[in-house]
C-alpha cells in the first residue's frame, strides 16, 4: 500500500546545492554534515549523491552515525573521510581508532586515551584540535590552545591533522563576536606555527558563516563545513549568499472531503469557527508525521495548484483545512505540505518563520512513519 505521509528527495537538486556551495567556498574544501541520519532524510542516499562530488568527506555528531556512514561509503565503494565534529567519550575510542574515524581532541585527557588506543592497536589516528573560541559548549578554551597544542603533539600515534572551532552568531553579518572569534583563531595559529605545528585542515565556518563571514573561506582557513545550505534552506536571519534550492517535498493524501455548516468549530479546543458554510478537506498528516502546532489557523498547504488554510489545531495524525479555493478535491488527493503545486510552494523557512525556529528543527522532526523516497 501507498504511506499515507512520505518525503520525496530530489537528489540532483542536492547535487546542485553542493556545487553552488563548494563554488562559493573556493578555495577551501567543503565538508559534508550528515548527522542525525543527514537531518532525518536518510543518510544512505545523501552519501550515495555527495559521495560523488570532490567534497573533503562527511562529519558527523556521534559514534553510531560515523560507523553507519562507513558501512554505506564501503557499499558504494566511494573513500571519503568520516569525522566526529562534536565529542567523543572515553568507552567510544577504541571502537572509533579500529574504524579510522577522525576524531575531535577536545581536551588533554581525551587525547591520551586516543593516543592509548592508537598505540595498543599500532595505528595512527587522525585528530582535529577543538576550539572553544566563544560557543562555549566543548573544546580547548582557545586562551589555553598553545599549551594543550604542546602536550598533544607530544603524544605518540595521533596525527593532528585539523584544527576547528565554531560560531555561536554567524548569522548575525555585523556580529563583531564572530570578528573577534576569527581573530583569536588566528592568532592561535600564528602561535602553532611559531612552535612548529602546521595543520593541513583548518576550519571555522559552518553553513551561516559560509554565507555572512566569507572570510572564513580563505587563507589560513581552507576548510568549511555545511549542513543546511545542503538542503536548501537558511537561518531565518542574516544574508542568503548562496542561491540553494529546497530538496525535500513533504506530502500526504485527503481523508475526506465535507461541507460543513457555519457556526462548526473544528478540532481540539475548538479554536476554529466556521463563519459560513465551507468545504473542509481532512488530510492525513498530523504533528507526528511533523507539521508543527504552530501552523494551527496560521499556515496552510496546497491541494491541486491551491492554497488550503490551515482551520482548527493540528492533530497527531489528522488537520483540517479549508479547501474552498481547490477544485475537484476528494478522498485520497495528494496534498503538498511542504513543496511546490503549481505556482505556490511551501519551504521548510516558510515553517520555521511561523514556529519561531529555524529549518534544522523542522526539517529533524519529520515523524519515523514518514516514507523516505530519494529519487
Amino acid at each position: 500500500m501507498k504511506r499515507r505521509v512520505w518525503v520525496e528527495i530530489d537528489l540532483d537538486a542536492l547535487r546542485r546545492n553542493y556545487a553552488k556551495i563548494a563554488a562559493h567556498a573556493k578555495p577551501a574544501k567543503v565538508l559534508c554534515v550528515l548527522k542525525a541520519n543527514a537531518y532525518g532524510l536518510g543518510v544512505a542516499d545523501y552519501a550515495r549523491a555527495l559521495a560523488e562530488t570532490d567534497c573533503a568527506g562527511f562529519g558527523v555528531a556521534e559514534p553510531f552515525e560515523a560507523l553507519e556512514l562507513q558501512k554505506v561509503l564501503r557499499r558504494l565503494g566511494a573513500s571519503k573521510d568520516v569525522q566526529i565534529l562534536s565529542s567523543i567519550l572515553p568507552d567510544e575510542i577504541d571502537e572509533m581508532v579500529k574504524a579510522g574515524v577522525t576524531l575531535p581532541a577536545i581536551d588533554v585527557a581525551t587525547a591520551r586515551l586516543i593516543s592509548s588506543a592508537a598505540v595498543r592497536r599500532r595505528k595512527t589516528a587522525k585528530v582535529h584540535l577543538k576550539l572553544d573560541t566563544g560557543m562555549g559548549r566543548l573544546g580547548v578554551p582557545v586562551a589555553d590552545a598553545p599549551a594543550v597544542l604542546r602536550e598533544i603533539a607530544a603524544l605518540p600515534g595521533l596525527d593532528i591533522e585539523g584544527v576547528f572551532s565554531h560560531f555561536p552568531m554567524a548569522y548575525d553579518p555585523e556580529d563583531p563576536f564572530t570578528l573577534r572569534q576569527i581573530e583569536a583563531f588566528k592568532r592561535f595559529l600564528a602561535e602553532a606555527r611559531r612552535e612548529g605545528v602546521a595543520f593541513r585542515k583548518v576550519h571555522i565556518a559552518a553553513s551561516d558563516a559560509i554565507n555572512n563571514f566569507p572570510q572564513c573561506a580563505k587563507s589560513p582557513f581552507n576548510m568549511v563545513r555545511t549542513g543546511i545550505n545542503l538542503h536548501g534552506s537558511f537561518d531565518p536571519n542574516g544574508r542568503k549568499a548562496l542561491k540553494v534550492e529546497p530538496v525535500l517535498a513533504l506530502k500526504t493524501r485527503v481523508a475526506q472531503v465535507r461541507s460543513l455548516p457555519a457556526g462548526t468549530t473544528l478540532g481540539y479546543g475548538r479554536t476554529w469557527c466556521l463563519r459560513e458554510p465551507t468545504r473542509i478537506a481532512t488530510i492525513s498528516a498530523g504533528y507526528a508525521d511533523g507539521l508543527p502546532l504552530a501552523l494551527t489557523n496560521r499556515g496552510h498547504v496546497l491541494i491541486n495548484g491551491a492554497v488550503c488554510p490551515v482551520v482548527g489545531r493540528i492533530s497527531m495524525d489528522y488537520a483540517t483545512v479549508d479547501a474552498t479555493g481547490a477544485t475537484g478535491v476528494s478522498a485520497g488527493d495528494e496534498v503538498v505540505c511542504l513543496g511546490r503545486s503549481g505556482r505556490h510552494v511551501v519551504t521548510p523557512d516558510d515553517w520555521a518563520r511561523l514556529k519561531g525556529t529555524h529549518a534544522y528543527d523542522i526539517i529533524c522532526s519529520l515523524g519515523t512513519r514518514v516514507q523516505r523516497l530519494a529519487k
